[in-house]
Order: C-alpha cells, then sequence, then structure tokens
C-alpha cells in the first residue's frame, strides 16, 4: 500500500465524553517528548458538547430493552464531524470489542498515515446506524471488555506515536520487537550476570555475535511455539512462500 508523504504533525483526534482523559499516559516519555516537539499533534472533542437539549443528554434507552443505554447517532455523528474536519485524509475508528484485533501490521499502517480519527463508546455502546453512515473502521485491543474506548484508544495511540520518524532513539529495537515477523521477542538480559543463583546464558557473553543472533532466533521460535500457536502457524506459511519464491 503506497503512502502519500506526511504533511505536517502526525494528528490523533478524540471523540471521547472524557477529554480530560488525555493525553494520559501519552504525555510522559517518548510520547510526551514527541508530543512537546511537534512531531505529533491530539485534538480531543467533548462528545457532550454536541448534545442538543438543556441536559446535554448523549445516551437513551435501546429500542427492544437492555439493561444499560445506547450513544445516540444524532450526537455522535455530529462530533465525528467536527473531530474529522481536523485531519479529513485520517481513517475513522470506532474502538469496540467486536472490531477486528489490533495488530502490530494495522499500527505500522496507521503510523504511516497522516493520523487517526478515533470515536471512544461507553454504556452499550453506539447506535448501529451511526458506525454504518460514518463508515467506522471497529478496532478491538483483545478479547475483553473495557469500561468504555479511552484505555483502547490510549493503547492504540502509543503504539502508533513509537513508530513515528524520530521518536525512537533506536530504530534497530523496532526491528526486533515481538510481533516482527509474526515471532515473538526472545528474553533479554543484563547486569549482574549471576543473580538468585541464575546465570545469564553464557552465549551472551561469549562475544560471537553469530551464535548470539542465533540463539534469540531460537528463543522467539520456541516462545512463539509455545505461547502463540496462531502466529506460529502463520510465520511457518509466511517461511513457506519466501522459499518457494515469486510466482511467474
Amino acid at each position: 500500500m503506497s503512502v502519500e508523504p506526511r504533511k505536517g504533525p502526525w494528528t490523533a483526534t478524540v471523540a471521547t465524553l472524557f477529554p480530560e482523559m488525555f493525553p494520559g499516559p501519552l504525555g510522559y516519555s517518548l510520547a510526551g517528548q514527541a508530543l512537546a516537539d511537534g512531531v505529533w499533534r491530539l485534538e480531543t472533542f467533548n462528545i457532550r458538547d454536541f448534545a442538543t437539549d438543556k441536559h446535554r443528554t448523549v445516551d437513551d434507552a435501546p429500542f427492544g430493552g437492555g439493561a444499560s443505554m445506547v450513544m445516540k447517532p444524532d450526537v455522535v455523528d455530529a462530533a465525528m464531524a467536527a473531530a474529522k474536519a481536523v485531519c479529513p485524509a485520517a481513517p475513522a475508528i470506532y474502538l469496540s470489542p467486536r472490531g477486528r484485533l489490533l495488530d502490530q501490521t494495522r499500527v505500522r499502517e496507521l503510523a504511516r498515515g497522516p493520523g487517526v480519527t478515533l470515536l471512544c463508546g461507553r454504556f452499550e455502546g453506539v447506535d448501529e446506524r451511526a458506525i454504518e453512515a460514518l463508515s467506522l473502521e471497529e478496532v478491538s485491543l483483545g478479547d475483553f471488555v473495557l469500561s468504555g474506548g479511552e484505555p483502547a484508544a490510549i493503547a492504540l495511540l502509543d503504539a502508533c506515536v513509537r513508530l513515528l520518524p524520530g521518536v525512537m532513539g533506536n530504530i534497530e529495537s523496532i526491528k526486533e520487537e515481538s510481533f516482527e515477523g509474526d515471532l515473538l521477542e526472545y528474553p533479554h538480559y543484563t547486569r549482574p550476570q549471576d543473580w538468585a543463583g541464575r546465570r545469564v546464558p553464557e552465549v551472551l557473553v561469549s562475544g560471537h555475535h553469530e551464535k548470539v543472533r542465533a540463539w534469540r532466533r531460537e528463543q522467539s521460535e520456541r516462545i512463539t511455539r509455545q505461547r502463540r500457536p496462531d502466529l506460529w502457524g502463520r510465520h511457518v506459511a509466511r517461511e513457506r512462500r519466501k522459499a518457494k519464491g515469486p510466482k511467474v
């Protein structure tokens, strides 16, 4: 997929009932410094500001009955229209437990683009008509449910921001992280060499770089096979395709 060169900072726009939750953790460490340096930009929109009644109502009872409330389509639509206007080319994403599982491949795609526009749901969720009308991409962090979309939005933004040019000091470390090539990361060790009766593997202090690389690869494969057979299956399939070479 080709991506046009980005003009200006990578832009994150968030529609939420709790704008005070942002930047939150994103205001610290690498992401926080990058935000201060203008590498990326963050804007929040309070969904309640787009309600049309004096009580600033953003939710109502679901048709068909139910234990919780549903966010109103007209309010969500107005809030997202304002949010999307900040960076019209950015994909619009709704954080939802029923969405596509966020993976490193999608994170890399988003980081290469102009930014993201995020909708953080609350209560039972968002009226389906708003999701359809806005062509929202539904994204999930995993098979669990959060109180709202804000923590998921923060996690997605952190994953993207750290990949932006100039954010990570050592770009080589990104290439060896978990999920690169469908493998989990190998174990890490540091001083002291002998701690609580546990020694650092001898190969890591051997000074033999080729042996170190081979050991790390072996460990990544072992851990992936044991903990994520789904990833291991993808990795094996990818390696088989590479071995066969391109189709002619």
